[in-house]
C-alpha cells in the first residue's frame, strides 16, 4: 500500500478582523478554513470544488505556508510543515510547486521566458552552469509545448494559454512531487482548456506528481481527479472516488453543483431538471447556526437549525455532512 505523500488533520485558517464601529462593534472572526482533513498518495489528483469564497484557494495557500495556519497539521513526506523556520520551510519548497489562476499575473514582465523558467534552478542550485541551465530550460520548454526560439521572448508576447504553459514549465523545473493548480484554466478559452489539462495529466503520469487541483467547474474536476472534495464555507461537505461522487451524490449541495453542468446534447439540456439553490452565499463573517447550508437547502429541517453534522464516512469510503444524505 502506497504511503500518503500530503497528509492534512483539521486545519484551520482564520483571520482576525476589525470591526466597522457600526454593524460589527468589535473584532471579527473569519473562518476561511475550518477543521480540513484529507491524504493525498504520490501519482494521485484531489479535485477541490465549491462556490467562489468558500476558502479553497486559502486551503492551498495554507498548505504552501503563503498563509499562517491557525491550527492543525500539515504534513508532506513527513515532515511537519506548520513547525518549521522559515529557512527550513524554504527547502521544504522544492518538493511543492504551485500554478496560480490568471497565467500572465504570475509571471514577471520585466523577465524573459527563459528568466521565469530558470529562476528556481538560480535560487536552489546556484552552482549550477549557464550551459546546463539553459539546457534544462530549454528541456522543460519542449516538454510543456513551447518552442526553445521563444526563451528571449517576455510574458505579453504570449497568449494566455502559453502563458499557462511557462507557469507549469516553472513549477516543475525543480522536479517537485506536489502540485497546486489553482483554477489553472477558468481564465482560458474552453479548446485552450482541454490542452492544459491535458497536459498536466501527462505530467504527472511522467513525474509522479500528486496535484490539488482547485475549480468551480464540475466537468474540469471530473476529467483530472482520482477523489473530489467539496467545500462549504470553509469546511467540507463531501468527498470520494470520482466516479462514486459523480454517480452518486449525497449531499443536496454537490447534487445541485451537478445538475448545473451542462449537457453537450442540446435536446437533453433542454429537458433536464435541474435542482437550483435559492438564496446567495452566506456571509463567511456571519454564517448560519447548525448547518451553514440550511439556508439554501430544500432538505432542511430544525435539526440542521441546531447542530452541524459530522464528516461520516459510509459505504467505498465516501464520505458526507448531512443529517438527511440519499
Amino acid at each position: 500500500m502506497t504511503a500518503s505523500l500530503l497528509e492534512v488533520d483539521q486545519q484551520r485558517v482564520h483571520f482576525t478582523l476589525p470591526g466597522d464601529g457600526l454593524i460589527w462593534p468589535g473584532k471579527k472572526t473569519l473562518k476561511a478554513v475550518d477543521g480540513i482533513s484529507f491524504t493525498l498518495k504520490p501519482g494521485e489528483t484531489l479535485g477541490v470544488v465549491g462556490e467562489s469564497g468558500c476558502g479553497k484557494s486559502t486551503l492551498a495557500r495554507g498548505i504552501l505556508g503563503l498563509v499562517p495556519v491557525t491550527s492543525g497539521s500539515i504534513k508532506l513526506n513527513g515532515v511537519e510543515l506548520t513547525e518549521l523556520s522559515r529557512r527550513d520551510m524554504r527547502e521544504q519548497r522544492r518538493t511543492m510547486q504551485v500554478v496560480f489562476q490568471d497565467p500572465l499575473a504570475s509571471l514577471n514582465p520585466r523577465m524573459t521566458v527563459g528568466e521565469i523558467i530558470a529562476e528556481p534552478l538560480k535560487v536552489y542550485n546556484p552552482e549550477m552552469s549557464s550551459k546546463d541551465l539553459k539546457q534544462q530550460v530549454v528541456s522543460m520548454m519542449d516538454r510543456v509545448g513551447l518552442l526553445p526560439n521563444l526563451i528571449n521572448r517576455y510574458p505579453h508576447e504570449f497568449s494566455g494559454g502559453q502563458c499557462q504553459r511557462i507557469g507549469i514549465a516553472r513549477a516543475l523545473i525543480l522536479k517537485p512531487k506536489l502540485l497546486i493548480c489553482d483554477e489553472p484554466v477558468s481564465a482560458l478559452d474552453v479548446s485552450i482548456q482541454a490542452q492544459i489539462i491535458n497536459l498536466l495529466m501527462e505530467l504527472q503520469q511522467e513525474f509522479g506528481l500528486a496535484m490539488v487541483f482547485i475549480a468551480h467547474d464540475l466537468s474540469v474536476v471530473k476529467h483530472i481527479s482520482h477523489r473530489v472534495m467539496v467545500m462549504y464555507l470553509g469546511k467540507v461537505v463531501e468527498m470520494a472516488t470520482r466516479e462514486e461522487l459523480y454517480k452518486n451524490p449525497k449531499h443536496p449541495y454537490t447534487r445541485a453543483l451537478i445538475d448545473s453542468i451542462p449537457l453537450p446534447d442540446p435536446e437533453l439540456e433542454r429537458n433536464k431538471k435541474i435542482n437550483t439553490l435559492d438564496g446567495d452565499l452566506p456571509s463567511p463573517l456571519a454564517p448560519p447556526s447548525g448547518c451553514a447550508f440550511r439556508t439554501r437547502c430544500p432538505k432542511a429541517h430544525d435539526r440542521c437549525k441546531e447542530a452541524a453534522p459530522d464528516l461520516e464516512v459510509f459505504e467505498n469510503n465516501h464520505s458526507v455532512a448531512c443529517w438527511d444524505p440519499n
